[in-house]
């Protein structure tokens, strides 16, 4: 199914507490990941779930955050706040070089292994792209959105988790 025929995103019903979430940027293409934000946003208020936004250089660095605040958690355990899950939120537009096909790779990479590793719940919404136009396309308001369907795979991955026993 391509993004053009994908249905718009909806937020889950999760039962129980209302889940405290991360979200996690990486503003390269301002526009484009506002955009994957905004979406993302929508559904987590929807959902009637709370969450804090947080910005790291680029998309190579959105698995170190996650693991950051995973470690955070465990060394401050009292101090620190829990997070259900992640939402993972940038874009990656190819180049002229074999750099995009690395940085496309090993974010993606990371995001799965520390969700495997830590049994995290997360959501990814990076965008891998040839053109910027493309990414314009699966960001905006109206229409299907990457951050939104990120928001959403985050919030049904929590309530199998609790579903589960899992946490």
């Amino acid at each position: 199914m391509s993004t053009v025929d994908a249905k718009l995103a909806e937020a889950p019903r999760i039962e129980g507490a209302a889940p405290h979430l991360l979200v996690v940027r990486a503003p390269y293409y301002v526009a484009v990941v506002d955009g994957l934000r905004d979406g993302a946003v929508r559904i987590l208020e929807q959902a009637g779930a709370s969450f804090d936004l947080l910005d790291v250089a680029g998309a190579l660095e959105l698995a170190g955050a996650v693991r950051l605040a995973v470690r955070a958690r465990d060394l401050h355990s009292e101090k620190t706040r829990r997070y259900d899950g992640f939402v993972a939120l940038g874009c990656v537009v190819n180049g002229e070089t074999d750099h995009y096909e690395h940085v496309c790779r090993e974010a993606m990479s990371g995001l799965t292994q520390v969700a495997l590793q830590y049994g995290l719940c997360v959501g990814v919404g990076v965008l891998t792209v040839e053109r910027v136009e493309e990414a314009l396309a699966r960001s905006g308001a109206d229409g299907p959105n990457k951050g939104a369907e990120a928001a959403v795979a985050a919030l049904l991955q929590i309530r199998a988790a609790r579903w589960l026993g899992a946490v």
